[in-house]
């Protein structure tokens, strides 16, 4: 958990995805994005890098999780599309957000 904010009135929780995922932290004054996403017991917000495109994918570009990936990482993740210049991965959205996980009850 990075923290707490107020988002129109409502206080939600912001998960750092950088942390959750285990990469390193953000550069100093690089400024995350939030991208908030609502559940069952309420909205939460996922801190991220940046925010690209809505695009379409089809199902032969998706592909298991490659073995490269770190246990703690590969569970979550679903899966990932082969862009022609990037890849593009599937998070396993109710994973991420177990709090207890994260180290918060």
């Amino acid at each position: 958990m990075y923290g707490l904010l107020n988002l129109r009135g409502q206080i939600v929780t912001a998960i750092d995805l950088r942390a959750r995922l285990g990469l390193p932290p953000r550069p100093a004054g690089e400024r995350p994005m939030n991208v908030v996403v609502r559940t069952e017991d309420g909205a939460v917000s996922l801190l991220v890098d940046q925010i690209g495109d809505v695009i379409e994918v089809s199902q032969e570009q998706f592909e298991e999780p490659p073995p490269t990936l770190r246990a703690e990482q590969r569970d979550l993740v679903q899966g990932v599309y082969k862009l022609e210049k990037q890849l593009l991965l599937v998070l396993e959205t109710r994973k991420l957000l177990n709090l207890s996980a994260t180290g918060v009850a």
